[in-house]
């Protein structure tokens, strides 16, 4: 089967998680991406956090599968001519270095465009030109704490939280995904015309906490937001509170226990309120009389006995598995879902099944489990195969640019591969 990214050749000079992030899903949907490495070294997430000695680490694997990796030292000057023949034969260059780092390699954008008119170079930035943090260095909680995610997160009564999801670093390599793919599109109108494309990391953030943004205006506006747990009896500031595990939507949600919790930690669903389904709720956990009692039939009449139904659903749930729990509750049309631990998500058989859990063989530490693509299609089948060892692939590329053997050679005795 063709793959709709076949015939894009993509420089892949990105590391950690953000970039790799982005050009592992554009390889998973066809692209030819070369990974272009430090020789010797590589990546620094091929050493981080390794579980054997002297093989790449899983941070490594999960993120660089179905690339290749191409070793070059672009401080040498046949590097650098390396690289020009490459970006001559790309289309896209992605990077994720600090500020001004590839004008100091010498290659700016004037020159790349020199180079290749069609090429477009996407990078992951911590913050957008021009902002008052511009230089400052960005890693993933760091976005998460400028992006507004933290300071929503978390208990009333606790200090800001970071979430355990990467929505500094692989959230902005998926927005670079979309940027990359529009930014093909407008150049397939544009008479092959390139351009630069970029993220930031606390861009990205933002956007997934847009709701947080809609409350602060409504806070501005009411001095109340009678859907946090704060409303009616708390006080609230003039800036949005942290919420703990109430719903975002204005739906009233919490975690709850099930059977079992005093031991396993994740013995817990999440419960979800919804006004239009208040009668089912209340049949559900025993309580028909509340359908049409007055002090409970309306959204604003049980707000501030949310935590008191709360916690009867608890006692009803004292007798029942988060799994048990949910059979019953999903017969009701109510939302809600286990808490799955991260051992019980990577043996999940219906996530095996569609692929978002796969099983790779790698020639040194053996199989292990990756996320695959969290997109699926109709008619593309997506296959995961290996992260690439460190140069595994630096000859085949040299060869697919035009160099003789004899030329390669030369490369490695000087070590500019």
């Amino acid at each position: 089967m063709t793959k709709p990214l076949e015939g894009i050749k993509i420089i892949d000079f990105t590391h950690v998680q953000a970039g790799p992030a982005a050009t592992q899903m554009l390889a998973w949907f066809g692209a030819d991406v070369i990974k272009v490495e430090r020789p010797g070294s590589g990546d620094v997430t091929r050493s981080q956090l390794r579980h054997i000695k002297d093989a790449d680490a899983l941070y490594f694997t999960m993120l660089n599968s179905n690339k290749k990796s191409l070793t070059l030292d672009t401080k040498t000057q046949k590097g650098k001519k390396v690289l020009e023949r490459l970006i001559r034969e790309s289309d896209v260059l992605v990077e994720n270095f600090a500020p001004g780092a590839l004008d100091r390699m010498g290659f700016t954008w004037e020159h790349i465009h020199e180079l290749n008119p069609g090429m477009i170079v996407a990078s992951v930035k911590g913050f957008s030109d021009g902002h008052h943090f511009e230089d400052l260095k960005v890693y993933e909680n760091v976005a998460q704490a400028a992006g507004g995610a933290a300071s929503t997160t978390g208990f009333w009564d606790g200090p800001p939280t970071v979430s355990g999801a990467a929505l500094g670093d692989s959230n902005t390599g998926m927005h670079l995904v979309i940027g990359i793919l529009t930014a093909l599109h407008a150049r397939d109108k544009n008479g092959g015309k390139g351009q630069k494309v970029s993220v930031s990391m606390q861009d990205a953030v933002i956007n997934l906490v847009r709701v947080k943004l809609r409350d602060q205006q409504r806070l501005d506006a009411t001095g109340i937001l009678e859907e946090y747990p704060q409303y009616p009896h708390g006080q609230f500031t003039d800036v949005v509170p942290r919420g703990g595990n109430a719903g975002g939507g204005g739906q009233p949600g919490w975690v709850l226990k099930c059977k079992g919790w005093e031991t396993d930690p994740n013995a817990y669903i999440y419960f979800t309120i919804q006004g239009h389904a208040w009668p089912k709720v209340a049949e559900a956990i025993g309580k028909p009389e509340w359908i049409d009692d007055p002090a409970y039939n309306t959204a604003l009449a049980r707000q501030d006995k949310i935590f008191d139904i709360f916690s009867y659903i608890e006692e009803w749930l004292s007798d029942k598995t988060k799994f048990e729990a949910v059979d019953i509750l999903r017969k009701f049309d109510i939302p809600c879902a286990p808490v799955l631990s991260m051992k019980e998500i990577a043996n999940d058989p219906s996530l095996r099944k569609s692929g978002t859990i796969v099983e790779v063989n790698h020639p040194v530490i053996g199989k292990y489990l990756t996320v695959g693509s969290p997109i699926k299609f109709s008619d593309l089948d997506i296959d995961i195969t290996a992260s690439p060892l460190l140069g595994q692939h630096t000859n085949d590329v040299l060869k697919d640019l035009g160099y003789s053997q004899e030329e390669i050679s030369e490369l490695h005795d000087e070590k500019a591969v």
